[in-house]
């Protein structure tokens, strides 16, 4: 990937993030209700940037690119398909990044790279590389 790629990512993967975190508390509130249009048109537009940057390899589900907003989805559908791109998006990055091992001192300190960058980024989540 490259720099404008990895940017690009990170802010869909946070956007991601940050709507899992506010549907997933409507969800637990009220898991059949649902979202409304502004809400889902929002929605349908990152998930619209997660399907570009995840191509065919990686999309979670095929026959999935974004909610028909004539049928308005639950709280608990959004939270859940939200979830799936997240792993997925995670499944890209763990692809996409390798570590350094340095010594330092008497400690052994792995910092995690973009590959072929010297952009820093965080471990693995939930997945063993």
């Amino acid at each position: 990937m490259n720099i404008g790629e990895i940017e690009n990512f990170e802010k869909v993967f946070f956007q991601l993030q940050g709507l899992h975190t506010e549907i997933g508390l409507l969800s637990k509130g009220k898991p059949n209700d649902a979202l409304n249009k502004f809400k889902l048109k929002l929605i349908n537009q990152v998930l619209a940037d997660a399907n570009k940057i995840l191509g065919e390899r990686y999309k979670p589900f095929p026959d999935f690119y974004i909610f028909d907003e004539d049928e308005l989805p639950t709280n608990s559908d959004v939270t859940f398909i939200i979830s799936q791109y997240l792993g997925c998006m995670e499944n890209l990055r763990v692809d996409n990044i390798e570590y350094n091992r340095q010594w330092m001192g008497k400690k052994n300190a792995a910092t995690w790279y973009w590959k072929d960058t010297e952009i820093i980024t965080h471990p693995p989540l939930n997945i063993k590389k």
